[in-house]
């Protein structure tokens, strides 16, 4: 085979490249290994490659040939591959979607070149919480994401956006008219498929949540689950993994989760892990009784064997302060009696959620429109305020958890007349309305329907700082995707929305050298793909998919306030998903380059019959 040949079929021979072109051998000769027998023809094919590749990128005599090599090289960058080594400079190769090469490209023909002297390179960040189900289809392209680096979403937080029937569509409407969506699947299969007909900017995968099973089969109802029930749950269950769901998670804090019984949990949790599934869950608790909800976790851990997902770690509360080093000894000892354990956080000291989980969990027994019915009712209303305004064990009093209703400001809200409100505080608010703040509160829940959030400032600076220096664990965004435009633009979110990679990069990297550069970019990609089973991503590697970021690290920072949320972060040269470029020189390209990523249960083209209903499913 002569050199233009080569040149003819680069996917063979940029294959097994990296091994010579991967500056972690500079310093030190580059050797080539005996060449291969001719009956292992795979193997010569692959050494070939590497000299070729290797002759050109030292100066060999440039071929001109009418087929560029790669498609984009990003040129002399500080290349952090997400591994946590120490940065290196190097040039990244990408053709057809894929990092074709690491290394000394200059000789080598590109479509296009990109200078990056200065600059940072590194893999696409993965956001182990997403939430942006449904704004991708009001806005697929969610700039919000995009400006933070972000090219991965993992989503599905307890009430995941599938399974869908028509009891669960009726209650779930107003929050799908609010953006105008139409829900025309009913399992994950066909929203799946709805994604990717439409387009998305970034990769997107999705627990199925156990909160959405217990709906359909159980209802909202503040009860245990039948045997026969329990068999329905793990039916569809077992069909949500075959359609591609990524594991089983829980919202233990959000009715009816609560209603579930530890042994439920596992139970599931056994159905998830026969398909090499996570079990993901926010917890029952992140306050006083934390350590009893640790306990729980690690119980489904060990006794479905399951891998384990902690969302958003966190102790929240003042009489929580200080303790995030006792939480982080707990998790350690579990991992070391064998559990694995992990978790990730968005770095802020105000959580963000529906204001409804002010209220105790038995008010929501039946759902919204009974949660509504009580506190119109002045009798129990009073003892729903005399519940908050009491300290117990059996649930996270949030009223308890901040300083003060100063504390508590209205993120969002779900009606229109009701958006003055946003931005503000409820004691802004009780001011303004000459009302007591904690009836403030639950009228605003009344009137809005029980849609509005809040973010509530009950953390402590410290307690972050620890949990995010420990090594297992990685970055969630705890946010819809969003634009300052359009529809979406209408909400006020919690900062974290536009600014969670960004402000970590800025305030614990650049500037309180909390986290070296290379750790917080292995939290961000290496640490999430490696927990999420995504071996085809998450580092800088030949071969590997071109989930791509190259930004200036001393620029990259957050702009959203509490005050001010919908402004995008700055510092973000190029974002790359699979090969492409959603972010050109600071700006967004329209493109919608982004995959749907299957768990590793999927299996297409299967036909089962629907598990709640009894009826036939159409095969994918």
């Amino acid at each position: 085979m002569i050199v233009s040949d080569l040149f003819r079929y680069p996917d063979y021979w940029l294959h097994g490249a990296e091994r010579l072109l991967h500056p972690a051998v500079a310093g030190a000769e580059v050797g080539f290994r005996q060449m291969p027998s001719r009956s292992d023809s795979g193997t010569a094919r692959g050494w070939i490659a590497a000299c070729t590749i290797a002759w050109f990128a030292w100066g060999a005599p440039s071929v001109v040939h009418a087929t560029p090599v790669f498609d984009t090289v990003i040129e002399h960058g500080r290349v952090v591959d997400g591994t946590g080594t120490p940065w290196f400079q190097a040039d990244v190769g990408i053709r057809a979607g894929r990092i074709a090469a690491i290394g000394s490209l200059a000789h080598l023909p590109a479509r296009q070149r990109i200078e990056a002297r200065g600059l940072v390179v590194a893999p696409g960040f993965i956001d182990m919480l997403g939430q942006s189900e449904l704004t991708l289809l009001v806005n697929p392209h969610v700039p919000s994401k995009l400006y933070q680096g972000i090219t991965t979403e993992i989503t599905g937080e307890g009430d995941s956006v599938a399974p869908l029937d028509e009891r669960v569509r009726a209650t779930y409407g107003e929050r799908l008219s609010r953006y105008g969506i139409r829900p025309d699947w009913r399992r994950f299969a066909d929203y799946f498929a709805r994604l990717e007909r439409q387009g998305i900017a970034i990769n997107f995968a999705s627990y199925v949540g156990a909160t959405r099973l217990r709906e359909i089969v159980v209802g909202l109802a503040d009860r245990a689950a039948t045997d026969a029930e329990l068999a329905r749950m793990r039916a569809l269950l077992r069909q949500a993994m075959e359609d591609g769901a990524m594991g089983l998670s829980s919202a233990l804090e959000y009715p009816p989760a609560p209603y579930a019984s530890t042994e439920e949990l596992i139970a599931l949790a056994r159905e998830a892990a026969r398909f090499g599934g996570i079990y993901a869950t926010h917890m029952r608790s992140y306050e006083e009784d934390i350590m009893q909800a640790l306990d729980e976790t690690f119980r489904i851990a060990r006794e479905a064997q399951i891998p384990v997902e902690i969302w958003h770690l966190e102790v929240a509360g003042p009489t929580m302060w200080g303790r995030m080093p006792e939480v982080i000894a707990k998790i350690e000892a579990a991992r070391a009696a064998g559990l694995d354990i992990m978790s990730d956080l968005h770095a802020y000291t105000a959580w963000g959620n529906e204001m409804s989980a002010f209220v105790p969990p038995w008010a929501h027994d039946g759902g919204t429109t009974k949660l509504i019915e009580r506190l119109n009712d002045p009798a129990t209303r009073a003892r729903i305020r005399q519940e908050m305004e009491t300290r117990r064990e059996g649930w996270d009093n949030e009223w308890l958890a901040v300083a003060g209703p100063a504390d508590i400001l209205v993120s969002s809200v779900g009606h229109a007349e009701l958006r003055s409100l946003q931005g503000q505080s409820i004691e802004a608010i009780a001011r303004a309305r000459g009302r007591e703040p904690i009836e403030t509160l639950l009228d605003i829940l009344v009137e809005d329907g029980a849609l509005a959030h809040v973010a509530a400032f009950g953390m402590q600076e410290r307690d972050v700082v620890v949990a995010l220096r420990a090594p297992w664990v990685a970055i969630c965004n705890d946010s819809a995707g969003t634009s300052p435009q359009g529809t979406l633009g209408l909400e006020h979110p919690h900062p974290r929305a536009y600014g969670t990679f960004p402000r970590i990069l800025r305030r614990y990297v650049r500037e309180s050298h909390e986290l070296s550069l290379e750790e917080a970019i292995r939290k961000f990609s290496a640490l999430p793909a490696a927990r999420m089973h995504l071996a085809d991503r998450g580092v800088l590697k030949a071969g590997l998919a071109a989930d791509v970021v190259v930004f200036d690290e001393h620029e990259i920072a957050d702009r959203a306030t509490y005050a001010e949320p919908n402004q995008l972060s700055v510092g973000m040269r190029y974002v790359f998903v699979n090969g492409v470029p959603v972010i050109a020189d600071g700006r967004e390209t329209l493109l919608l380059p982004g995959r749907v990523l299957r768990g590793p249960g999927y299996r297409p083209g299967t036909a089962r019959r629907n598990p709640a209903a009894g009826g036939a499913a159409a095969t994918d």
